[in-house]
């Protein structure tokens, strides 16, 4: 044999045991991130299932029945192929009110909000606690039709904002809100120029620490320059390369006990 072959010959050995044996452990993580996403105009909504399915990361999505680049809405009929095939990958999905319902104030009368959406939208109307309740149960029923499966039983709120009594209206009926870590904001719905994606990227690989939730959009209409195709892969390749793991709202601590009597 030539000295060549040997030299390949033993490459290959020390390339075999470098491997690691069938049915190994991964290495344990260092910590866990939990990634989720709002629907918006849906023009990364491709992408990012794409992106999660290529690193085989589960992640959780909040729907509301948003007007897409497509000229239709998230609910729509269109996108029950979509939505099927996350569920099938094994995703979580909770609800963002139907009509992307952003609260303005919690009065005595009910709920003062500003839908963005539906035949209400842009014009304020107060809902009861129980009309609120009826707006984050309808993704549900939405979601059940194009699917099959129901939501899991968590919601966020527009905008992130809430208030002791739309927080008490979704408890009431079964439903736990999911906010954001502050290192887990994107800035996906900030200025392109004022924060370019490099600034958000670095930021988000320099603080997220274990537990916290990540919060991007599947598409903003006002960024210029938009945040999943530039961050997403790099964001992360970066978290797994400093060990993170990455998982759905199903195994968050927080909120173990409400899946664990979802029916």
């Amino acid at each position: 044999m030539s000295r060549a072959a040997v030299l390949a010959a033993l490459a290959t050995v020390a390339a075999l045991q470098a491997l690691p044996a069938a049915g190994a452990a991964p290495a344990a993580c260092k910590g866990t991130i939990y990634l989720t996403f709002d629907t918006g105009s849906q023009s990364q909504a491709e992408l990012i299932a794409d992106t999660l399915k290529r690193h085989n990361i589960r992640a959780t999505f909040f729907l509301a029945n948003e007007k897409t680049v497509r000229g239709d809405y998230s609910l729509d009929p269109a996108w029950s192929a979509y939505w099927k095939a996350r569920v099938a990958e094994g995703h979580a999905f909770g609800s963002h009110t139907f009509d992307h319902d952003v609260l303005l104030k919690d009065g005595a009368d009910g709920f003062k909000v500003k839908p963005g959406f539906g035949a209400s939208a842009g014009k304020p109307r107060t809902l009861t606690p129980a009309q609120y309740c009826e707006e984050i149960k309808r993704v549900d029923r939405r979601f059940a039709e194009l699917t099959g499966k129901h939501l899991d039983p968590v919601w966020r709120a527009p905008a992130g904002r809430t208030s002791p009594g739309t927080l008490a209206a979704a408890q009431a009926c079964g439903y736990a809100h999911v906010g954001w870590a502050p290192a887990g904001f994107s800035g996906d719905e900030l200025s392109s120029a004022a924060y370019p994606n490099a600034v958000l990227l670095r930021k988000s690989l320099r603080d997220l620490r274990d537990g916290d939730i990540f919060v991007a959009h599947m598409g903003i209409w006002s960024r210029q320059d938009a945040w999943a195709p530039a961050n997403l892969e790099p964001l992360i390749s970066g978290l797994e390369q400093k060990g993170f793991c990455f998982a759905t709202l199903r195994e968050h601590p927080d909120y173990q006990t409400i899946f664990k009597h979802h029916p």
